[in-house]
């Protein structure tokens, strides 16, 4: 199976069990399938310390940007480990695995802005709005909380492109031969 075949199966896989945990009451799934995939992506890696630096920047940004829905009003997830308004811990393991993609399945998207701000917004609002039908929010978001997350996605998108690239070691390919 190919590297970015293998990635994108992995993101999915953690996605949904993140999600579905979530709505089912068991938030502890999502971290523990981000540690998993994490594990393999970074034994596949040639450049871990941009890597992790990389995740770092899409944790913390995740925990930060989601906490603002979250205090809004926008998005309310299940499982509160963290007192609200705070993201939970599931919330920023999908950063961490959405991180995990963008040197490898959507490393297309270096270079081509305007394309990553039009995937992000798309596929960021869809991704929220995904999980709200599954249960693994309180409530849908409304048209404006769609907007809301479109507009933060297709900034934050780009945004993290453009860190996968400047973090990654001299534009080597970040999967080891």
């Amino acid at each position: 199976m190919g590297r970015k075949l293998l990635n994108i199966i992995l993101f999915q896989v953690a996605w949904f069990t993140a999600v579905l945990g979530a709505a089912r009451g068991n938030e502890w799934y999502g971290p523990l399938a981000v540690a998993l995939v994490l594990s393999v992506h970074f034994a596949l890696t040639d450049d871990r310390r941009g890597e992790l630096t990389l995740m770092l920047v899409a944790g913390t940004l995740g925990f930060c940007f989601d906490t603002a829905l979250s205090a809004a009003g926008i998005v309310t997830p299940r499982g509160h480990i963290f007192p609200y308004p705070l993201s939970q811990p599931w919330m920023v393991s999908l950063w961490l695995n959405f991180a995990a993609t963008l040197n490898v399945s959507l490393a297309w998207l270096k270079g081509r802005y305007l394309l990553a701000a039009i995937f992000g917004a798309v596929g960021g609002a869809g991704s929220y709005f995904g999980g709200a039908r599954l249960g693994a929010t309180l409530a849908l978001p409304d048209v404006n909380g769609i907007l809301l997350l479109a507009v933060g996605w297709g900034i934050m998108t780009p945004f993290l492109v453009w860190l996968a690239k400047r973090f990654h070691r001299n534009g080597a390919a970040v999967i080891a031969p």
